[in-house]
C-alpha cells in the first residue's frame, strides 16, 4: 500500500510515532507500505518553522533531508497536474496545503493518512491517523 502522510502524521512519524493509534502505527512501520512525503509538506515545515509554530532539533532542510532516509520515506515533487487539481476542488477545505495533499493523492492513487477529519469530504481514500 502507497501512503501520503499529511505533514502533522510525518512529522508525528519521525518525532512522536506514539500518537499514532495502534492501527496506523502498524501500518506506518510495515516495511511492506511505502510512505511518500510531499514537497508541499517540506514547504508547511519550513514556514512553520521560521514562524515559530514548530520547532524542530535542527534546521527544517537537515531535519527533512535526515528524517526522509531514517522513515524510509519517498518524496513526492509537486507537478502542475497536482496543483491545477488542487484548485479545482470543492472548496470543503481552505487549508491549500491539504488541498495539494488531496490532489496528490487523488492524482497518484495514494492512501492519505491524516488527523484532519475535514478532508473526509473529498473523493480521496483516507486513513484516519488517530482512533476515536
Amino acid at each position: 500500500m502507497r501512503l501520503l502522510l499529511d505533514t502533522q502524521c510525518w512529522v508525528w512519524l519521525t518525532s512522536a510515532p506514539d500518537l499514532f493509534s495502534p492501527a496506523v502505527y502498524t501500518l506506518v512501520e510495515d516495511a511492506n507500505n511505502e510512505l511518500v512525503l510531499s514537497a508541499v509538506s517540506a514547504w508547511e515545515i519550513a514556514i512553520k518553522t521560521a514562524g515559530g509554530k514548530l520547532r524542530l532539533p535542527t534546521t527544517p532542510s537537515e531535519y527533512i533531508e535526515t528524517r526522509l532516509r531514517r522513515a524510509n520515506t519517498v518524496p513526492l515533487a509537486i507537478t502542475h497536474l497536482h496543483a491545477l487539481r488542487a484548485g479545482e476542488l470543492p472548496r470543503h477545505h481552505r487549508d491549500p496545503f491539504d488541498r495539494l495533499l488531496v490532489a496528490q493523492a487523488q492524482i497518484e492513487g495514494l492512501r492519505l493518512v491524516t488527523s484532519d477529519a475535514k478532508l473526509r469530504r473529498y473523493d480521496v481514500e483516507l486513513i484516519e491517523a488517530r482512533s476515536g
